[in-house]
């Protein structure tokens, strides 16, 4: 009985099949032979093939395996960024907020007080700087040995900034063996910019030898009234008793000494406290600067200083400044933190208040005063009482964790300070 038409199309269809079976098997035993029978020469091959000449992807060789896409692959992935910044923000990215919140105080060690009692503050509530405040007068062995203790208490990763008052004249803290008596910032004045550098330098050594990593000094301030009724400066010769450009000249040399020693430097007080009587440390009053304005020389003096050698720290005063924003002290105003410091002249260093227990600033709520500093574009509260210290954290922390917004200034305020750790060597 003869075949129907749809047997006969079966046959025929079934033959084409074989045969392209047949011709797939071939190609793949060409292959297996060609690149081996294993599984990485199979995939080998497949990459070969997806560049082969046609394809998009270059089929240039690689020079070290012969593979051309291993090597497209390696180049397809760009290398990571290992610059201090970007260090900085992955470091604070693997930080709960709580340690992030920690970076953002600077709490004080007086001279005769254990260092055991900030072992908690630095260990558990994760405080990433330490002001070293008062008489020291053991030398430089005394305080290294409270330093280390310190240091002892913070993860290895992520160190402390060690910090001081170490001006010269009647601003200096540490002193005994290994530290020279350092000549009053107006006699430093007096001295040739290189002359200054240098003996900068052999006072940062000493620094250096103690364990501080940053001195806060110097004031880079013009005094624009009667020396011995501006209280905060002029009476006690705490500036270099210059025009606005010498001050900036021997600023700038002071800086450029400390840093040749390894110590960094926070030039004081934005943008100066030249023009009031009041000592802000002390009082609320006679701290309203009527003159300043951030187009003259005084605070120009400062900007120099910011644009020419890059300081480590920008300390804010305490002081209002009518011309500028008669609604805050320069601590607290985002006008001149955000709109001036950051935003006209660029500066992405680590922003900080002077002491927030000053008298100046005691009509504020405690726990607000970290927080008001952070939303104005500052970094950094120092505070100088040891009793102030848990309130500005529970502040931060408070807002941060309600806040958004804050949250994330607070975790750029934390970036900028563990940038300037990873280019001090103090993170890792």
């Amino acid at each position: 009985m003869a075949p129907s038409v749809s047997t006969t199309r079966k046959s025929k269809r079934l033959g084409l099949v074989i045969v392209s079976v047949a011709c797939v098997l071939a190609i793949v035993l060409t292959c297996v032979f060609a690149y081996g029978w294993t599984s990485a020469g199979f995939r080998s091959w497949l990459r070969h093939d997806a560049t082969a000449p046609g394809n998009s992807l270059s089929s240039a060789p690689d020079t070290q395996t012969g593979n051309a896409p291993d090597a497209l692959i390696r180049s397809a992935a760009p290398a990571p960024d290992m610059s201090d910044e970007a260090k900085a923000r992955r470091a604070v990215a693997a930080m709960s907020l709580e340690e992030r919140i920690g970076q953002l105080v600077m709490v004080p060690l007086f001279a005769g007080t254990d260092p055991a009692s900030l072992q908690s503050v630095i260990a558990d509530r994760y405080a990433g700087s330490v002001l070293i405040i008062g008489n020291w007068t053991g030398g430089t062995a005394q305080v290294r040995t409270a330093v280390d203790q310190l240091q002892s208490y913070a993860p290895a990763g992520n160190r402390l900034l060690v910090t001081t008052d170490q001006e010269g004249g009647l601003v200096q803290h540490l002193t005994g063996p290994g530290f020279d008596t350092m000549p009053s910032a107006t006699a430093q004045g007096a001295m040739s910019a290189d002359q200054l550098c240098d003996s900068a330098k052999t006072w940062g050594e000493q620094l250096a030898q103690a364990g501080i990593n940053v001195d806060l000094a110097p004031v880079a301030g013009t005094v624009t009234t009667d020396r011995w009724s501006n209280a905060p400066i002029g009476a006690l010769n705490r500036d270099f008793g210059l025009d606005a450009s010498g001050n900036a000249e021997h600023a700038i040399a002071f800086v450029e000494g400390m840093r040749q020693a390894g110590v960094q430097s926070a030039i004081k007080h934005y943008p100066g406290l030249g023009a009031v009587t009041g000592n802000t440390d002390f009082t609320a009053d006679g701290i309203l600067d009527t003159t300043t304005v951030l187009s003259g020389p005084e605070a120009g003096a400062f900007d120099r200083v910011i644009s020419d050698s890059d300081p480590a720290m920008v300390m804010m005063a305490l002081a209002t400044y009518q011309a500028i924003d008669p609604n805050n002290p320069a601590v607290f105003s985002s006008t001149i933190i955000d709109g001036h410091i950051r935003g006209d002249l660029n500066y992405e260093g680590v922003i900080t208040s002077d002491s927030l227990s000053a008298a100046a600033v005691s009509g504020y709520d405690t726990t607000q005063l970290g927080v008001k500093l952070i939303e104005a574009g500052g970094d950094l509260a120092c505070i100088g009482q040891s009793d102030y210290i848990a309130p500005i954290l529970d502040g931060l922390n408070a807002r941060a964790a309600a806040d958004p917004a804050f949250a994330d200034k607070a975790t750029r305020a934390a970036e900028r300070v563990i940038t300037l750790k990873f280019r001090m060597g103090l993170a890792q």
